[in-house]
């Protein structure tokens, strides 16, 4: 007897083998972005050291072009979040002005170190928190409400002054511009721009706080209706501009020792052209925390080989000027090349 045959299985499709995945473009572009701008700071650095051997690289000129870079630098790093947001913030010189001088008044001098601090942090955040309602909540162009804001930031400060620096007499804080109170050679303020620096990476790159603030930029109404609350991600981000410029305040406090209503003067328009250089889109969207921080250090490098071989500060800003136009035609043509 016989049994019938059972019928053959179908044989099972192979499994397709996928050869591994290459890093996204824009990852590659944004090392490649890097690589460019450490191969322009080296460059500075040898002409630094070819027109002036032995100043610039004297530890002291190096200590001061990192101390230079470290106030401004914070500035950038919130500037950094706002605009890659797809927002702006014109007011970070003013609110720096602002807060130095109503930390530095003799009522808030008489809480001695704490009383400072704290009142650099809070009127930072404090104006921070105005521009984010308005922009936000208020439904303002980024542009127009912290033009305002920079506008009446500097006239309260000249008014807190009446014109006057203001100086400190508090022991602590200026004990901290001192050379007895650098770490590893290393002064306070630097480790402070490193700290800033660092958490400001973690937050972007580590974060869902740091990926929404993308995705506003990138698509504002994609971001909502993927379930982003977009007015509150804004008011965050200018609260964190806000913060840094608190920041900034208190460390040009403790570097010039006093208070003053010019302080800050253009600080909006370097921490942008840092951002800029460093690869950060003005339309949102993409930008990178390191990027920000080398275009700051290019910039205040310049600025230290300018004033060692007694070149005249408008030729500077030449240079500058020619960078940030390089810059934005490099962003030209990679956002060309992506569509």
């Amino acid at each position: 007897m016989t049994h019938p045959a059972t019928p053959a299985r179908p044989a099972e499709p192979k499994r397709a083998t996928s050869p591994h995945k290459s890093p996204p473009k824009t990852l590659l572009r944004a090392d490649l972005r890097t690589l460019s701008l450490l191969g322009v700071l080296a460059a500075l650095i040898v002409i630094g050291g070819i027109t002036q051997p032995d100043s610039f690289l004297d530890t002291d000129n190096v200590q001061l072009i990192l101390t230079q870079a470290s106030v401004i630098g914070v500035v950038t790093v919130g500037m950094t979040f706002v605009i890659i947001s797809g927002g702006i913030d014109l007011s970070v010189g003013a609110i720096v002005a602002l807060a130095s001088v109503w930390a530095t008044t003799v009522a808030t001098q008489e809480y001695g170190f704490v009383g400072i601090l704290f009142t650099a942090i809070v009127v930072g955040v404090g104006c921070g928190l105005v521009n984010g309602l308005l922009i936000a909540y208020g439904g303002m162009v980024p542009f127009i409400a912290t033009l305002a804001m920079l506008a009446s930031g500097r006239g309260l400060a000249l008014q807190i002054t009446d014109g006057k620096t203001q100086v400190v007499t508090v022991d602590g804080v200026l004990s901290l511009g001192e050379r007895d109170s650098y770490i590893l050679g290393i002064p306070p303020l630097v480790l402070v721009f490193a700290a800033v620096t660092v958490i400001g990476w973690l937050v972007l790159n580590r974060t869902t706080f740091g990926r929404r603030s993308v995705a506003v930029g990138g698509n504002a109404e994609a971001a909502r209706l993927a379930g982003i609350d977009v007015r509150r991600q804004r008011l965050y981000l200018y609260l964190l501009s806000g913060l840094c410029c608190g920041i900034a305040a208190f460390l040009l406090i403790v570097l010039s020792g006093s208070g003053q209503n010019t302080n800050g003067n253009l600080y909006e328009l370097d921490a942008i052209a840092a951002a800029i250089i460093g690869g950060t889109l003005l339309t949102g969207g993409r930008g990178t925390i390191v990027g920000s921080v080398l275009g700051v250090l290019i910039f205040t490098t310049i600025t230290n080989i300018f004033a060692l071989n007694n070149l005249q500060s408008d030729v500077q800003q030449i240079a500058k000027g020619a960078i940030i136009v390089a810059a934005v035609l490099v962003q030209r043509r990679d956002a060309q090349s992506t569509t």
